[in-house]
């Protein structure tokens, strides 16, 4: 009789959140602690592979300066080989696996070669970067709404639906993996009429290494290259971007300017 092993082969997609390790869900440090392998990305903190048992296989698939360390087709099949192989394989992908993240795409092929999958949400970079600086996807009265776009196609092609978000200006648009394109679409914005639109890069969303540069569509690609910044990061466009916290410094001078008023209150009360 033939021995067949006594696990059963399956997947689970987890999200590790933006960057900040206390960020992960309370489901998916479990699942990590569960895992007999794991398959984890360039934008998954290394800090969350402490949830991981002693002596559980960890394998880095992502990609770091240029340097990719699997095909997509390659990762795919490391999935199904993995889980043949040691039984309940943890994908860990940053931010939220089904944002731009093909977290779908690696379950859909793991179904079809029979592993059983699952799913556990991440927080996404979109919204949390952003948020992070104290700028909120949407706020009453200025933003009836918001978008999550990338930057370009399958085929590297500037993404169409970036063209509909220029000419929707009180639609907040949030947009990944768009540093390389950053003046094309600052063009694009500004050649239907939002030049002056607010404007933000966030670099490094809730990492004590997180940098920020704001200003309007017709600069941003400016600041942004005098500044240095790079990917990973989420450029945000909208009315929303005035509500971003100000630097301790300036908080400081308003603090100052204020005090004479905040004393006088102080001694009525």
């Amino acid at each position: 009789m033939a021995d067949f092993p006594l696990f059963l082969p399956r997947l689970t997609v987890v999200g590790a959140g933006p960057g900040d390790p206390e960020l992960l869900t309370l489901k998916g440090a479990k699942v990590l602690a569960a895992a007999d392998v794991v398959l984890y990305d360039a934008l998954a903190n290394d800090a969350l592979l402490a949830h991981v048992r002693p002596g559980v296989p960890l394998i880095f698939v992502g990609k770091r300066s240029g340097f990719k360390a699997y095909t997509q087709d390659g990762i795919n099949d490391l999935i199904v080989q993995q889980a043949y192989r040691h039984g309940h394989v943890v994908r860990l992908k940053g931010g939220d696996p089904f944002v731009f993240g093909r977290g779908r795409e690696e379950m859909l092929y793991a179904e079809a070669h029979g592993l059983a999958t699952d799913y556990v949400p991440g927080i996404s970079s979109a919204v949390a970067a952003a948020g992070s600086v104290g700028i909120p996807a949407t706020h009453r009265g200025l933003s009836e709404g918001f978008r999550v776009l990338t930057a370009t196609t399958a085929d590297e092609q500037l993404s169409a639906a970036l063209l509909e978000a220029a000419q929707t200006p009180t639609v907040t648009t949030m947009i990944l993996m768009g540093m390389s394109r950053l003046a094309e679409i600052a063009a694009l914005f500004a050649r239907y009429g939002g030049a002056s639109v607010p404007a933000a890069i966030i670099q490094h969303g809730t990492l004590p290494n997180a940098r920020v540069v704001a200003g309007t569509v017709a600069d941003i690609a400016g600041r942004a290259a005098s500044a240095g910044l790079g990917a990973p990061a989420v450029i945000v466009l909208g009315e929303v971007v005035r509500l971003m916290k100000q630097p301790a410094a300036v908080v400081s001078e308003t603090v100052t300017e204020l005090l004479p008023e905040l004393l006088r209150y102080a001694k009525v009360a």
